[in-house]
């Protein structure tokens, strides 16, 4: 009897299910994708059904000939590529290059790679589903279309080198659209009066105004505060009403792909491109103390909270084991799927719960322990008891004026003794119950006003969105699919459509014009609820209840009719000149706005005789303002004039205002010595992708550099010269620039 072979995409996934398997089976690796469309090519027939033209990726050459050996020699052929629509793709191509009769072909999912997965997956082998391929086909040849079809009209009439697609720029527009909607918001004004009170028996506490008359309080100036601080001066507070109630508070559903992606970025600030490449890394095996190699998660692409019944019984009896039966609820519980979720694979969850974060903590890199605690806690937590609160709200009349205390106290911690979710910004704070303590107090009783504090507010704009606030929007509308979310925000940042500060989406002024043309030139495909609509049909190929060609025909016969028309009335853009009032100081020339690779920039209409530029800016009324070179405060050696400061993009550098007859340019200095070559400063510099960094000035002799803001400081711990800014959403601190020392102090600026 010969061998079998089975066929995964990675070398990782490969070396954990070759330990598995034993002697009778070779397993080899794809490399993922052994096939695409061609990348210089549109590679889809439509004038034929919308046949794709697949080749062969020339990368792959080697690689597929040892599989066609392989699978020559072998008795059977398993095909493990990842139980999703892209491992069903992968399959089908692999089965279409090896044994197109599929004669000895199978497909294998393992949902875990674990001996008891891998063993599993072996016994349940099947066909490969054509539905499920067929969907990865139809959502490949739809984006292709978009893609190839958009991207070189955005070349003729903005840049070379921009793309478009079919969600990625829908997420580009939701951040465009919230980025007007701030611009435009128009702050109100309002005010809160908040007593601090005395009972009986301490301790001191908190009231607001709640209601005037009646009426719930508002109040909207200073003056109207101040008045109704005089009238209360003089009244009587007495306790009105005691409720007290208990709340409980039930544990999140174990983790799916999407909601992974928010807490991940929420609680460890990672990107959804990081979370998916470690979670990846769980998946497909770890090696553990005594050389045995297991994965440690379950399939990452999921959106199903659902769990096994053998998983439920083994973490109930964790549950009961370590923390003891009052923190295990009678039943167990099951969450409800959301109406779109495919069911096909379990949440995101523990292999097995014996490996605990703390005793594989060594095995893991920081960024596998972090995420797998975070999964390992949550799913952990999804089954213990709920947690719950004592609520206590006091209204204490004051006249025809009602303040309101509210307090809460904790009774039983439950499932937040593993695992609390992360809040996205201050507003979520904000909306929270009260969680002061109110004193022993009865009705009719008399409390002791100790002062009233008046509060000046304002109404805020809606906040710009995060990677995690983002996905959850996409989610919530219907957009893209979890699996594409990673891709999708990879994308729009590397295009420079958006840049990312303070963990917030800013679209650039290029990703606002490119939005804009494409909202105004193709109103459907820009359009949140369409896209959401043409997801549903997607699905229904994968169902096996829609034919894809005919998903793909009604989307593209619109399209086509949308594309003729913009390539004649959209704006072109690059080559559009923006009048404005700003007089060219050198040639006295009219400036005007052009538009160029990072964006719009003033420019002298007499270009190319007068070479002048200026970056600006715009007012809310539309107003363009220059925004002034800063004197340098050191001479050009070239030619003598003094430098001056310039930003570009998310940096600052020096230059010569003599451009262009004089090139001189230099890095800006932050004046900070290099810590590791103490020859050196430290200078700003921009990626590619416009992402600020400091590095040193003798580079390439000196290779030091750092994402975080050097400071001249010496460290506590070690007495090193300098320091680096660390921000967090709840804070900024100073940490030694030397990695071997843990030097950690408080940022006072």
């Amino acid at each position: 009897m010969g061998k079998s072979l089975i066929v995964v995409e990675s070398p990782a996934k490969a070396r954990t299910i070759k330990k598995y398997v034993g002697k009778n089976f070779d397993v080899v690796a794809s490399m993922g994708h052994v096939m695409d469309l061609p990348k210089h090519r549109l590679g889809v027939d439509v004038e034929n059904g919308f046949t794709p033209k697949y080749i062969l990726i020339k990368e792959k050459a080697k690689v597929v000939e040892e599989i066609r050996k392989k699978a020559e020699k072998a008795d059977k052929v398993f095909l493990a590529s990842d139980p999703d629509r892209e491992g069903e793709a992968i399959a089908w191509h692999i089965a279409d290059l090896i044994d197109e009769e599929r004669k000895k072909v199978r497909r294998v999912l393992f949902t875990e790679i674990t001996r008891k997965g891998v063993e599993e997956g072996m016994k349940n082998p099947r066909d490969l589903d054509r539905n499920l391929f067929e969907a990865q086909v139809a959502r490949r040849v739809l984006d292709r279309l978009v893609g190839y079809k958009l991207s070189p009209l955005l070349w003729s009439k903005v840049q070379r080198g921009l793309s478009a697609g079919r969600v990625q720029s829908v997420a580009l527009k939701l951040i465009c659209d919230r980025e007007r909607e701030i611009r435009e918001f128009v702050p109100e004004e309002y005010w809160s009066i908040t007593g601090l009170f005395r009972g009986k028996l301490p301790p001191d506490f908190e009231g607001k105004l709640h209601q005037i008359d009646g009426k719930k309080a508002e109040i909207k100036t200073k003056e109207e505060a101040e008045e109704i601080l005089v009238r209360l001066a003089d009244e009587t507070y007495v306790v009105r009403k005691i409720e007290k109630k208990t709340r409980r508070r039930n544990p999140p559903p174990p983790f799916i792909t999407s909601t992974l992606q928010q807490e991940a970025w929420k609680k460890l600030r990672f990107t959804a491109d990081r979370t998916m490449r470690v979670a990846q890394s769980l998946y497909e095996g770890v090696e553990l103390e005594g050389g045995e190699v297991t994965g440690l998660i379950t399939y990452m692409r999921t959106d199903s909270v659902r769990v096994s019944d053998e998983a439920i019984s083994s973490v109930r009896k964790f549950i009961e084991r370590n923390f003891g039966k009052e923190y295990l609820p009678q039943k167990a519980r099951v969450f409800k799927n959301k109406k779109s979720a495919q069911d096909a694979h379990e949440a995101i969850r523990p292999t097995n719960l014996d490996y605990t974060p703390e005793s594989v903590k060594g095995r893991l890199t920081r960024d596998q322990f972090r995420l797998y605690k975070l999964i390992y806690d949550r799913f952990v937590a999804s089954q213990m008891a709920p947690a719950r609160f004592e609520q206590t709200t006091v209204d204490i009349a004051a006249g025809s004026y009602i303040f309101r205390a509210t307090g809460q106290v904790p009774i039983f911690d439950g499932y937040l003794k593993v695992y609390q979710e992360e809040k996205e910004n201050n507003r979520d704070t904000e909306k929270e119950e009260g969680k002061g303590q109110i004193p022993p107090l009865s009705e009719g009783e008399e409390v002791k006003l100790l002062k009233l504090e008046p509060k000046q507010h304002f109404t805020q704009p809606p906040p710009r969105y995060t990677e995690s606030s983002l996905i959850k929007k996409l989610e919530e509308e219907g957009v893209g699919r979890p699996s594409t979310y990673a891709t999708i925000i990879r994308t729009i940042k590397d295009r420079r459509y958006v840049q990312v500060e303070e963990g917030k989406f800013v679209p650039t002024e290029l990703g606002m014009i490119v939005s804009d043309l494409l909202t105004q030139s193709f109103p459907r495909i820009m359009d949140v609820k369409f896209t959401a609509q043409m997801e549903e049909e997607l699905d229904k190929v994968e169902e096996g209840k829609l034919e894809w060609r005919k998903a793909v025909g009604e989307f593209y016969s619109p399209f086509v009719e949308d594309l003729e028309r913009a390539r004649v009335e959209m704006k072109k853009v690059k080559d559009e000149l923006i009048a404005t009032d700003i007089i060219c100081e050198k040639c006295g020339g009219d400036m005007v706005i052009r538009t160029g690779r990072n964006g719009r920039f003033l420019a002298c209409k007499n270009y190319p005789e007068c070479k002048n530029t200026k970056n600006f800016e715009e007012d809310e009324e539309g107003n363009v303002r220059v925004i002034e070179d800063i004197p340098a405060g050191k001479e050009c050696p070239l030619c003598g004039r003094e430098l001056v400061i310039r930003r570009f993009r998310s940096g600052r550098y020096i230059a010569c205002p003599g451009s262009p007859e004089c090139k001189h340019t230099e890095p800006f200095s932050t004046g900070v010595v290099c810590p590791s070559c103490k020859q050196g400063e430290l200078v700003e510099k921009v990626t590619r992708k416009g992402k600020l960094f400091y590095s040193c000035s003798r580079y390439p002799e000196c290779s030091f550099a750092t994402w975080n803001e050097p400071v001249q400081r010496k460290c506590p711990a070690c007495g090193g010269e300098v320091m680096l800014r660390r921000v967090t959403k709840k804070k900024s601190y100073l940490v030694c620039a030397d990695k071997e020392c843990k030097g950690k102090v408080d940022d006072d600026g």
